[in-house]
């Protein structure tokens, strides 16, 4: 399973990525890409997103719970993906 967390800032992206990798050690360090929405022709309307990925589902609800509070605290949202 992967896990998207989106966001508009890459500084808020690269925060997000350290606090996963410190909170999920399990999980090593996600990467941080750009990513461009569909149909988005201007590059600063490219959103920046955090891959988390848990290949074996060892993240339970109270984990994705918290991916999602890290998210929202950063004005961005998680995605499975």
């Amino acid at each position: 399973m992967r896990h998207l967390l989106v966001f508009a800032d890459r500084g808020d992206a690269e925060e997000v990525a350290e606090t996963v990798a410190e909170e999920f050690p399990r999980m090593g360090t996600p990467a941080v890409v750009r990513e461009t929405l569909a149909g988005e022709d201007d590059a600063e309307d490219a959103q920046w997103v955090v891959v988390v990925e848990d290949p074996d589902g060892v993240l339970g609800t109270d984990h994705l719970a918290r991916l999602e509070a890290l998210a929202e605290e950063y004005e961005g949202w998680r995605e499975a993906g």
